[in-house]
């Protein structure tokens, strides 16, 4: 095994960051059970011209993880190991990138043009080792089809949810199940924003104890 991603001894268990500012990766990441801290990450997450949706989620993920590595690292050991947490999500439909709508004539608007059509959902994961700057990269795949359903009920659910910080205007945990007619993912919380397959396995890749036994 490369040194770039040595599992960790049986003793340690180092700190774990989530770099991210949003209340639903904190509570899927809260699922775990597993203690963990969470630092805002300062970076511009603008999409670079004529970068694919992919790069785009792939490259903040990273971004994001490594800005917190950087800054923890400051002032301290290496061998005081870390282990950050970075995603970003990217929704895609007819080739162009979906946004937070941020109010509710524009969550309106993205409901009405996806109706009846499919939306890609890029979750991209990215757990960087501050010890040994390694960083562990993915991006989980969603697609989702949307009902066809009339403006009366769209209206009434974004008045019920208000998911005007969610890409795409449909939070699948909540009521917004009722606006989908079929989710296609090999990670289910993929869709809601930080794809815990994906980081289970990454955790595992370097020994990580998730599923460690209480002393008697």
């Amino acid at each position: 095994m490369p040194d770039s991603l040595k599992p960790l001894s049986n003793q340690a268990r180092p700190r774990l960051v989530l770099a991210s500012s949003s209340r639903y990766r904190r509570e899927l990441l809260e699922r775990l059970r597993i203690p963990f801290d969470v630092i805002v990450p300062a970076i511009d997450e603008t999409p670079h011209a004529g970068e694919t949706p992919e790069a785009t989620a792939l490259r903040l993920a990273e971004a994001k993880a490594r800005k917190v590595a950087a800054e923890l690292q400051v002032g301290t050991s290496r061998s005081e190991r870390t282990l950050v947490i970075g995603s970003d999500q990217v929704a895609t439909f007819d080739g162009h990138q979906i946004g937070k709508p941020g109010s509710h004539e524009n969550a309106l608007a993205q409901l009405q043009a996806m109706r009846g059509r499919e939306v890609l959902f890029h979750s991209a994961l990215s757990l960087v080792d501050s010890a040994t700057d390694a960083a562990q990269t993915v991006d989980v795949i969603t697609r989702v089809r949307f009902r066809d359903l009339p403006d009366t009920a769209l209206d009434a659910y974004l008045r019920a949810e208000t998911p005007y910080d969610c890409a795409g205007s449909a939070k699948s945990e909540g009521l917004g199940i009722a606006l989908l007619d079929a989710i296609d993912s090999d990670d289910p919380t993929a869709l809601i924003g930080l794809p815990l397959i994906a980081l289970t396995r990454m955790l595992m890749a370097v020994s990580y104890p998730i599923l460690k036994a209480e002393a008697a």
